[in-house]
């Protein structure tokens, strides 16, 4: 699969969120390609708040200031399919009328054209995380480890320039949590994505490197 150019990587720049006047949260924050920072926290401290306003999804009822840059781009005002941005929540998410490859077409980047060219990058991305074969299988067959996989792959096939992950490991048992972790970070590591984190509990943050914050 094609990797994602470098970029200067993810910038919270002087970012403030308030809700019904008062302050939730403060942060200026730069992520560098690869490098992941974990946000943590209680709940309702802010942690999803701040990602929408990241993503682009905030609710009318918070007032935000501060910039979002990705790779030098100030993507503050711009709609969330616009942005660049990849997202991985707690849950797969698949659509269940979909097959994995057509899971994957969704997310495609439009630019790869042509059947084969795209088939080609659907077997590619599956080779990648060790599912050759799974084209076809239907998303509700799938173990929680292997849907995660496909989450994964197809939000990276859109080449996004930087990752959210909203507590994406919760709902995985332990060993699998560990497996589908490293997974997901080396997978940035290697495509330069810089990673922002949201989570209450520590052992999503990697296991090596990275930075932790808390709210």
């Amino acid at each position: 699969m094609t990797g994602t150019p470098h970029g200067t990587g993810l910038e919270l720049r002087d970012v403030a969120i308030w809700l019904n006047g008062a302050q939730l949260l403060t942060l200026n924050e730069a992520i560098v390609p690869g490098e992941v920072l974990t946000v943590m926290g209680p709940s309702g401290v802010g942690k999803s708040t701040l990602l929408a306003f990241v993503s682009g999804f905030l609710g009318p009822d918070f007032r935000a200031t501060g910039k979002i840059v990705l790779d030098g781009r100030d993507v503050t005002a711009l709609p969330p399919e616009k942005r660049g941005i990849g997202l991985l929540f707690q849950d797969a998410l698949l659509l269940p009328h979909l097959s994995v490859a057509g899971n994957l077409l969704v997310g495609l980047d439009p630019a790869v054209t042509g059947r084969a060219a795209r088939r080609q990058a659907v077997e590619d991305a599956l080779a990648e995380v060790g599912l050759e074969g799974f084209a076809e299988r239907d998303p509700a067959t799938l173990s929680g480890g292997q849907a995660a996989r496909v989450a994964l792959m197809r939000t990276l096939l859109a080449r996004p320039h930087a990752l959210i992950l909203d507590e994406p490991f919760s709902r995985l048992d332990v060993a699998l949590r560990e497996q589908v972790r490293d997974l997901v970070f080396d997978e940035a590591k290697k495509h330069a994505l810089p990673v922002l984190l949201v989570t209450h509990d520590p052992a999503d943050a990697p296991a090596r490197g990275g930075r932790i914050i808390t709210l």
